[in-house]
């Protein structure tokens, strides 16, 4: 049996077949991810009804949006290996950041760290993939960094269209360099497109799909629900 089918046999949730999920990557166990595996792309909906990938659906939603799972996986593994020698207190804020992600993720589903521990590099890849396509999408390109804000904004194409003001087309080049050049001023009274929907204003009833767009809805329960932190 693989690990990714033991991991779903020993859990809460019923064992489904997995034929035909497996995409492996090319990461290695050997070797240090580059970047951070808490960033990830855009999502849509999962239709798969595998339980890893409900699972990585799940977490998504309530713990950490932005995951590239096997890279979460594999680094954490290494980490795990590391700590024996320095504590997490020695690693930078990323790091840390990155680790506590991990340890929620593999404490939130039943027999993942032991099957993880004990499985070969393209178990723990496998089931990445598969926690991976709960929250699959087109990449985001370019990335967001944390601590560089010269790219977010206006100043990129994704969080500047949910920036965008309602009733402006932020397809429209012309509203686009007006809004990045600040010629466009931003009022008070004025609502940005995230708020909405689906991304979706109406013009002629602006209170249609007004505070009801699904990542105000999912930050907005992680807020409450559970810290501050998770909605980062």
């Amino acid at each position: 049996m693989s690990c990714a089918a033991t991991v779903i046999a020993t859990s809460r949730f019923p064992t489904l077949s997995m034929s035909g999920d497996k995409n492996y990557l090319s990461v290695g166990l050997s070797h240090k991810h580059s970047g951070s595996a808490l960033h990830s792309g855009l999502h849509k909906k999962a239709t798969s009804s595998n339980p890893l990938v409900l699972h990585g659906q799940h977490f998504g939603h309530t713990v950490f949006a932005l995951c590239d799972y096997p890279a979460l996986l594999t680094a954490g593994i290494l980490q795990l290996e590391e700590l024996q020698d320095t504590p997490i207190e020695d690693y930078p804020a990323d790091a840390r950041r990155e680790h506590r992600v991990f340890m929620e993720l593999v404490e939130s589903y039943p027999g993942l760290l032991d099957c993880l521990m004990n499985g070969e590099e393209e178990d723990i890849i496998h089931i990445g993939e598969l926690m991976g396509k709960g929250v699959s999408g087109q990449p985001l390109m370019p990335p967001l960094s944390r601590n560089i804000k010269s790219d977010c904004g206006f100043n990129h194409e994704v969080t500047g269209m949910l920036l965008c003001l309602a009733g402006l087309d932020w397809s429209n080049t012309e509203t686009k360099q007006s809004l990045k050049s600040s010629e466009t001023a931003v009022c008070g009274d004025q609502w940005p497109m995230f708020l909405y929907a689906g991304y979706v204003y109406d013009a002629e009833d602006p209170w249609t799909g007004l505070l009801r767009s699904k990542i105000l809805i999912f930050q907005g329960f992680k807020h409450v629900v559970r810290n501050i932190a998770s909605t980062h």
